[in-house]
């Protein structure tokens, strides 16, 4: 038996002349996710539909939970603008919800007010045949336990309970845009936030072999797959950064070498981002955090790009950063006790406050463009 999808989107319909460039973006979404499941996307003024068999029920509720730009889904019956046929379906319905408790509401949308019913009436109808039908109902408006719900369109659906998705814009609506990725909690939910801004990304994870393992490299690996999952599919470019680093330690101060290091990567990534056509960085700097994350640190660091740099955790603790990798489920990997570069270089004493002009000589000095060049040469390019 074929099962039928309804699926709404919130910000969308805000978008006025630009709404249909979105829904457009947001359907080749849809149909990128289901390419390889049976399914018929079908597009309607405000709404869309999937239908799909019983079979492949349990991949389309997973990629529809992980597609941005879609509010919520729920699976739905599509009836005749009848109201014995209204009635039959809601009773159906009923058989199935009330497990859920005894309370319960009808909630009814009329978009097409040529039905001799309103929202109200409609409603009113429904409820009065399913407490007439199932001895024990109660009719509950503030707190129910389940909710019915009817929309009238071109024709009638009936839905339950709604599985929430996560919203914001469709996937590269917003254009496209490179993630600087390390291993760590932050960067994986900044890549997150700025997909659910309609971003796509590219990202980037700079290896510095003997001193990061392999290990360290297939974590990033193992969170660039677990992102593919909201993302369709990521670039990860690995850029070989041994020679950058060595040069940092050889000339540079101790308290500046964290700096050095971030506004190479910047450089790096500039580089990069030029060669794909993306728009922007995104990084996973939360605001004093770490020493390089102080106000002064970070004017430095973007120095080396003119590419705005995007920093969704910029307000957030830690805490909330957490939260957010749970749900997005990054976080056990993250964890992983295998350390980037930037926490195996960590001098014991960085600059938190530093002068713009001192750090920018300092950078000079290094003479590291020749490096960086090669390294963005040398870089490394895995699709998932």
């Amino acid at each position: 038996m074929d099962i039928l999808y309804l699926l709404k989107y919130g910000e969308l319909s805000l978008k006025g002349g630009n709404r249909r460039r979105f829904e457009n973006q947001l359907c080749n979404n849809i149909r990128e996710k289901l390419k390889n499941v049976p399914t018929d996307l079908i597009r309607k003024w405000g709404r869309l539909y999937v239908r799909t068999s019983a079979e492949a029920a349990p991949r389309v509720e997973e990629a529809l939970a992980r597609t941005f730009g879609l509010v919520s889904f729920s699976r739905a019956l599509r009836v005749e603008k009848e109201m014995p046929a209204l009635r039959e379906a809601a009773v159906g319905l009923a058989e199935e919800l009330r497990s859920s408790g005894q309370r319960f509401k009808v909630e009814a949308r009329r978009s097409d007010k040529g039905f001799p019913y309103d929202s109200y009436g409609i409603a009113r109808d429904l409820g009065a045949c399913l407490l007439s039908r199932f001895e024990g109902l109660k009719v509950d408006l503030t707190r129910p336990d389940w909710i019915l719900n009817v929309e009238i369109r071109e024709a009638a659906y009936l839905y339950g309970p709604e599985t929430r998705a996560p919203g914001g814009l469709p996937l590269g609506s917003s254009g496209r845009g490179l993630l600087l990725l390390s291993g760590g909690i932050d960067s994986p939910v900044a890549g997150y936030l700025m997909a659910k801004r309609g971003l796509r990304l590219n990202a980037v994870y700079f290896h510095t072999p003997p001193f990061t393992s392999e290990k360290a490299l297939e974590k990033v690996e193992t969170l660039t797959g677990l992102l593919s999952r909201y993302l369709s599919y990521i670039c990860l470019q690995v850029v070989p950064f041994t020679a950058v680093q060595m040069r940092i330690a050889e000339r540079a101060r101790p308290e500046e070498t964290t700096l050095l290091m971030r506004a190479c990567m910047v450089k790096i990534a500039d580089l990069l981002a030029r060669q794909h056509r993306c728009l922007c960085l995104v990084t996973g700097e939360s605001l004093g955090q770490v020493a390089s994350q102080t106000p002064e640190s970070l004017r430095f660091t973007a120095s080396q790009t003119d590419f705005p740099v995007f920093r969704p955790l910029i307000g957030l603790d830690k805490e909330e950063i957490i939260r957010l990798a749970r749900d997005i489920e990054t976080f056990d990997t993250s964890i992983l006790p295998y350390e980037d570069c930037c926490t195996l270089f960590s001098p014991p004493h960085p600059l938190t406050r530093p002068e713009l002009g001192r750090m920018l000589a300092a950078y000079t000095a290094l003479e590291v463009e020749p490096l960086l060049e090669e390294a963005a040469q040398n870089t490394r390019r895995r699709r998932f």
